[in-house]
């Protein structure tokens, strides 16, 4: 088992209003290992777009769980990865529930391999195998989409 935590901290600057509309969503997420992540609410929620936000912070684990967990078969099974590229995207909206979810995750990942030629079969079965071991996906109540290139 393991365990992993951070801060998340948030302050109201002194003599500053507090409304919905108007309160500014800034904040850092300092990780156990001390990087420090500047992050704010989506734009759509009044965020700053130069920050990361929550929303793209799920999209972007789920992504990096599932290509950690495919480099990781890959490389017990001898298949040599030269190089793996995710433009993933998440779709936020009401759930089934009538809450505002993200609701589906869409994973691109474009691999390219030293000498294998995996057909679309046999990359499918690599990216099955990832996703049902990725414990990011496996966190989640979004659907996860796998579109290889």
């Amino acid at each position: 088992m393991s365990e992993y935590g951070a801060t998340v901290a948030w302050h109201l600057k002194p003599n500053t209003p507090f409304d919905y509309e108007s309160f500014n969503r800034d904040h850092e997420w300092t990780l156990s290992g001390g990087e420090v992540v500047q992050a704010s609410a989506s734009p759509d929620f009044f965020g700053q777009h130069n920050r990361v936000n929550p929303d793209e912070a799920v999209v972007a684990a789920t992504s990096s769980c599932h290509m950690l967990t495919f480099l990781a078969i890959a490389a017990k099974r001898g298949i040599k990865v030269l190089s793996y590229i995710d433009r993933p995207s998440g779709t936020v909206e009401k759930n089934s529930d009538g809450r505002v979810a993200i609701t589906s995750i869409t994973l691109r990942p474009k691999v390219v391999f030293e000498d294998a030629d995996l057909d679309g079969p046999a990359l499918q079965k690599l990216h099955d195998s990832a996703h049902r071991n990725c414990f990011v996906a496996n966190s989640l109540k979004s659907e996860v989409i796998i579109e290889p290139d």
